[in-house]
């Protein structure tokens, strides 16, 4: 037995968590979107099977899917960049208002109740779930990007918000570059450039508000050095995150051969039903 588990168990998680790896890992390379919408809801089963308390499994799995966002978001936006596909005026504007928003995100993070978690979660996905599945053409904000104080506002709510959902940022970036009439290969490529900016101090944030949780929850080996660093699992990163970087490349090359429509209508109905499970652990209170 390890942490409560036995060796059988070890396997199958381990096994889920190097499958979950290779997904998100493609779709951080198709979307921009880190992977985190993915990596959320599987880490959370994995840490409720590995007997983790309801009050700190979900920022744990938030904190590890930053964790594991890091390598992967910097090998999308390689392969992006070398395609001449990102927009670095984007990056130049928001780069500071969304290292605000990831350290004010990773602020409440420390003091906040589970169930926040949880319906910044929902929210989003099921926002993004009707742009991908329903959206057309003429669903514009306007012709182009806005400038000043509401585009820097942009970037703060892009930070923040990525940071309680522990993803990556490419869902706001994507659903507002979209919004604003810029070509989706755009908002794709520049959306893994953001996720790199989000990743690294939001990882870093949540190390320092888990810093308590090993102490608080002595019992509990999945929260202790050296299986945890506050916040992230050391043990979900490592399983997660060769097979992501495996798998980013090919999913760039997918986004840039292929058209989208179908993906986005099947990762549209993966966050719906994504969604719905939180709702469902919302409404029954575990």
């Amino acid at each position: 037995m390890i942490a409560g588990l036995d060796i059988k168990d070890i396997a199958e998680l381990a096994l889920l968590l190097i499958a979950t790896g290779a997904l998100s890992g493609f779709l951080a390379g198709v979307f921009g979107i880190g992977g985190g919408a993915i990596l959320v809801p599987v880490f959370y089963e994995c840490f409720r099977i590995a007997g983790v308390p309801l009050e700190v499994r979900m920022p744990l799995c938030i904190g590890t899917s930053l964790a594991v966002i890091i390598p992967t978001s910097i090998r999308s936006f390689q392969a992006h960049y070398k395609r001449g596909a990102v927009d670095l005026s984007i990056l130049r504007v928001w780069w500071l208002p969304i290292v605000i928003g990831v350290v004010a995100g990773s602020v409440v993070a420390r003091y906040a109740p589970e169930r926040l978690f949880k319906i910044v979660f929902v929210c989003v996905a099921y926002s993004a779930a009707a742009r991908l599945v329903f959206a057309r053409e003429g669903w514009k904000f306007g012709d182009d990007l806005p400038k000043g104080p509401l585009m820097r506002a942009y970037g703060f709510c892009v930070g923040i918000l990525s940071t309680l959902m522990g993803i990556g940022g490419g869902l706001f970036s994507n659903l507002l570059m979209t919004f604003y009439g810029r070509p989706i290969h755009q908002a794709v490529a520049t959306s893994s450039a953001l996720a790199v900016l989000i990743s690294i101090p939001g990882a870093l944030g949540y190390i320092y508000a888990g810093w308590p949780a090993a102490a608080n929850y002595p019992a509990v080996a999945a929260l202790q050095v050296p299986f945890a660093l506050g916040y992230v699992s050391l043990i979900g990163a490592v399983l997660v995150m060769p097979m992501s970087l495996v798998t980013a490349p090919l999913g760039v090359r997918a986004a840039h051969a292929m058209s989208k429509r179908t993906l986005e209508v099947a990762f549209g109905c993966y966050l719906f039903v994504v969604g719905s499970r939180f709702v469902l652990s919302l409404v029954g209170g575990h």
